[in-house]
């Protein structure tokens, strides 16, 4: 049985049965994980000296997607995973990488402060030295799979050196660590995506990943392409569900006076088609995203740039598509599309922002330094 196909039984048996009660009940889709644990989707770009699958980004991308289909809330967390999973196979130890191969370990970012926000790449929280410890001090706005990951791709100020951030392995279990509030929001509504507070928080030298001061560069080169093409996935997943959901809506109900569809209304022929193109256009973009990142075309930091915001303002108008057309049915919960509505409208807001990467991508095709 191929990981796809493992992967189907898992969403088919585990994950959309349960997609309403996660979104409803802002519930941590823990069975899925586990089960996503059991077949080795969470090794899934783990080496395979270590037990993983060593596949790569595109296999990556299809994952969630596919996830993302049926229940966005668990696709989020799955792509945190890798995100934290990216760090942990480069600087992390032999045996957090073997948990995490064998499906025993969740990890996620820790990334966004609550003082410098969606400007993750400058984290305002401290890590400084006290004796042979390094102390952690330092609050995060939002952390995906809080209180209930395994361990924290954590960032902060360097303890010591120059530079604007440094990374630790932080075990989600330590001392100091504090959930001040739960997550109860609009979309995705599943993925517990929470503040986190440290508080003298003890670590050594060995959970640091990567060099004192040397952050940025692993968030920017190692984890921005696996995150935008991953949050892209999510969002391309979403449009897929609402299209589908809205297509079998205007399909299926008539004006029975009329005897006619409602898609046999020109009108909403036409607004089905524009969602289409759009949805089509953003799964383009994402993979030559991943084409660019694995030939290492020029291009590939600028699609990196583009697929995220590309994707995420998609969604916006394809599930806001979706509710037009399908008119007062699409607020039933039992329809779905509300719930593709309302998980689409966290992309755009999530670091770094539509906004934010607008001006990225503005700075980069006038050949501006990006972060000057």
């Amino acid at each position: 049985m191929t990981y796809l196909q493992q992967l189907d039984d898992i969403i088919n048996t585990n994950i959309a049965p349960a997609a309403q009660t996660t979104d409803r009940d802002s519930a941590f889709p823990r069975a899925a994980i586990h089960a996503l644990g059991d077949a080795g989707l969470l090794g899934l770009i783990s080496a395979g000296e270590v037990g993983g699958m060593g596949l790569g980004l595109a296999e990556a991308a299809q994952v969630v997607e596919r996830i993302a289909k049926v229940c966005s809330s668990t696709a989020m967390v799955v792509t945190m995973h890798y995100c934290g999973t990216t760090v942990l196979e480069k600087f992390g130890n032999a045996t957090i990488r073997r948990d995490i191969a064998e499906g025993a370990h969740l990890t996620t970012l820790a990334w966004s402060d609550s003082g410098s926000r969606s400007h993750f790449w400058a984290p305002v929280s401290k890590a400084r030295r006290e004796g042979d410890d390094i102390i952690l001090d330092g609050s995060k706005s939002m952390v995906t799979s809080a209180a209930e990951a395994d361990s924290y791709v954590w960032s902060t100020s360097p303890a010591a050196a120059e530079g604007a951030s440094t990374l630790w392995l932080v075990n989600s279990k330590a001392a100091g660590l504090s959930q001040p509030k739960y997550f109860d929001g609009l979309g995705l509504r599943g993925n517990c995506s929470s503040p986190l507070t440290s508080t003298a928080l003890r670590l050594s030298d060995a959970d640091m990943l990567g060099t004192d001061g040397g952050g940025f560069d692993i968030m920017i080169g190692t984890v921005l392409p696996v995150f935008s093409t991953l949050i892209a996935s999510c969002s391309i997943g979403m449009m897929d569900a609402a299209m589908e959901s809205s297509c079998a809506h205007v399909s299926g109900n008539k004006f029975e006076h009329l005897g006619s569809s409602l898609a046999d209304l020109p009108t909403i022929r036409a607004y089905i088609a524009r969602a289409k193109i759009r949805a089509d256009m953003a799964r383009t973009l994402r993979d030559d995203t991943v084409i660019a990142l694995a030939t290492g075309r020029a291009d590939a930091m600028l699609r990196v740039m583009q697929v995220k915001v590309a994707a995420a303002e998609a969604a916006l108008e394809v599930t806001d598509t979706a509710m037009r057309v399908c008119g007062g049915a699409a607020f039933r919960k039992d329809v779905g599309v509300e719930r593709n509505f309302r998980d689409a409208r966290a992309a755009s807001i999530m670091a770094p922002t539509s906004d934010v990467l607008y001006d990225f991508i503005g700075k980069a095709v006038c050949g501006m330094p990006v972060f000057g």
